[in-house]
């Protein structure tokens, strides 16, 4: 009877859905030993790439409160988002499902619908009905709302995250550089001014609004490079026209104290309960505007600065656990949507100012590569007494595995159907196990797939193999012919081998299809 309301859309049924849940939700409160669960905080940092922290190996940054996370638990050199672009890692990381199997999970507009429909089982499901308080803190970037551009922002939303799971949000719609330029709290506008309502349109300009591309004097925050002309907001030029906001409208500087303090906030009501808490924050992704006290306290500029803000969000999260007596039953999992990009649309510097900083390490491209650079990003697990201190682990790790994962350690019961692509691999995700998968599949902005072991790449051959985004700077890794590397050898994937070694060549080949579904 349950597992049906997850396959219709209306009204009712989500109704329906709402009060099974919130019954199973209850009975599994009230189970022996519920209080002893682990609490688990699910740290998703935005654009930070495999070399951007110093237990990394980054230079010109210092990261302590993120070391001081590894230097506790267990550091991964293996770990991959499942997409070298935001929507479609986060996605696949709150589903189990990879988002190349679901149209429309490419970066997502500030006004797009939910992509994650109400029938979906998702991480947050489940921990839910294992009896945690779930919630989702930070940017958001998979839609609000149930029509794409129809969103009255100010009322409450007919979908929002409680459709999902989530019993508490406060999010950003998108990303930073898009509009709406408000936090979204339990489905309404937080600090919602009602002399001052809110209208988003990605068409058209509002008339007498004006834009960054007319007005570019208006952005005396952060010009614009490429991009990022339409409405402007703390004087900061943005994807889409918006008008009016007032007081709701997030000041750019302030906007990792929010994420901050609202996640303390969280875990200071539910500390004698279980909780999920999906905590993403904004820092290095465009536009970067930190707050003063890490401004300027950087050689590489802006960039430098926002790591270091990451990292002061870690540590406050990190000292509010043992302030609150949390931090002997609380699990911390530590990694980034996607690899990392420096000139992404503003005029900040970043590129000039590197300074020998390698935001991707020893990995060739970057954000939206198909290239290692791409989707191989750091990965920490902390959890005291139960995984190894200062442990480095090899082990290739999916993102995608985190949802069958987790539910192994709290012996959840999930619906046939339920996370499709993600497997149990929790002694991997502790380091208890040293290999991990026997394969992940990388997915870059074009949709190109590529299959990866612990030896060998493979990247699927495209059909539109342009070789540099022009603005970005950034090797995009596509080819009209398949691409094979020994990464064992050649992590920086400089010598194309598929000629030389066709027989893997087509025996990855081969298995990428199986596992997309193509039959031969």
């Amino acid at each position: 009877m349950i597992h049906g309301l997850w396959h219709t859309d209306s009204e009712s049924m989500i109704y329906h859905r709402r009060i099974c849940l919130a019954a199973l939700a209850l009975s599994a409160l009230t189970s022996v030993g519920a209080q002893q669960r682990p609490n688990v905080i699910l740290f998703y940092a935005d654009d930070l790439g495999y070399g951007d922290l110093q237990c990394y190996g980054a230079k010109n940054v210092e990261t302590p409160n993120i070391d001081r996370l590894a230097n506790e638990g267990c550091r991964f050199t293996n770990a991959f988002s499942v997409a070298a672009t935001s929507t479609p890692s986060r996605y696949s990381l709150l589903t189990g499902q990879y988002a190349w199997r679901k149209p429309g999970t490419d970066i997502a507009r500030g006004d797009a619908a939910m992509i994650i429909n109400p029938w979906q089982y998702t991480i947050a499901d489940m921990f839910h009905n294992e009896g945690y308080t779930t919630a989702a803190i930070g940017k958001w970037h998979l839609g609000l709302g149930d029509k794409t551009g129809e969103q009255d922002w100010n009322a409450p939303l007919p979908m929002a995250l409680s459709d999902i799971g989530f019993d508490y949000s406060y999010i950003m719609a998108a990303t930073a550089d898009r509009v709406p330029c408000v936090f979204i709290e339990n489905g309404r506008v937080a600090n919602w001014d009602a002399s001052s309502p809110v209208e988003v349109n990605y068409e058209k300009p509002f008339p007498g609004v004006p834009t960054a591309k007319e007005h570019p004097e208006l952005c005396y925050n952060q010009q614009s490079d490429f991009g990022h002309n339409m409405a402007v907001v703390n004087g900061i030029g943005r994807i889409g026209y918006m008008k009016g906001g007032g007081k709701a409208l997030w000041k750019d500087e302030h906007l990792a104290d929010s994420i901050v303090g609202h996640a303390v906030s969280f875990m200071q009501r539910h500390r004698h309960q279980p909780f999920f808490m999906y905590l993403a924050t904004n820092d290095i992704h465009v536009p970067r505007f930190p707050n003063v006290r890490f401004r300027g306290k950087n050689k590489m500029g802006v960039r430098g600065d926002v790591i270091a803000q990451l990292d002061w969000t870690m540590g406050e999260v990190m000292k509010a656990l043992r302030n609150l007596g949390l931090d002997k039953n609380t699990i911390v999992i530590f990694s980034s949507d996607n690899g990392p990009v420096v000139n992404d649309g503003y005029k900040d510097r970043s590129a000039e100012l590197l300074h020998g900083h390698s935001p991707a390490g020893p990995l060739r491209g970057n954000k939206y590569s198909a290239f290692e650079g791409g989707t191989h990003v750091p990965a920490i697990v902390w959890w005291p007494g139960h995984v190894e201190k200062e442990t480095t682990s090899q082990a290739l790790v999916s993102q995608i595995d985190l949802m069958a994962s987790l539910g192994q350690l709290i012996n959840a019961r999930l619906p046939k159907g339920a996370a499709p692509d993600s497997f149990k691999a929790w002694d991997s995700w502790t380091g208890k196990d040293s290999v991990g998968r026997q394969w992940v599949v990388e997915e870059a902005a074009n949709h190109t797939l590529s299959l990866r072991t612990k030896k060998w790449k493979y990247i699927s051959p495209c059909a539109n193999p342009y070789k540099i985004m022009q603005n970005e700077q950034i090797e995009t890794g596509y080819d009209d012919k398949p691409q094979l590397y020994n990464v064992a050898e050649d992590i920086h994937e400089d010598k194309n081998l598929a000629a030389e070694v066709p027989e893997e060549t087509s025996r990855l080949k081969d298995l990428l299809d199986t596992i997309i579904g193509i039959k031969h």
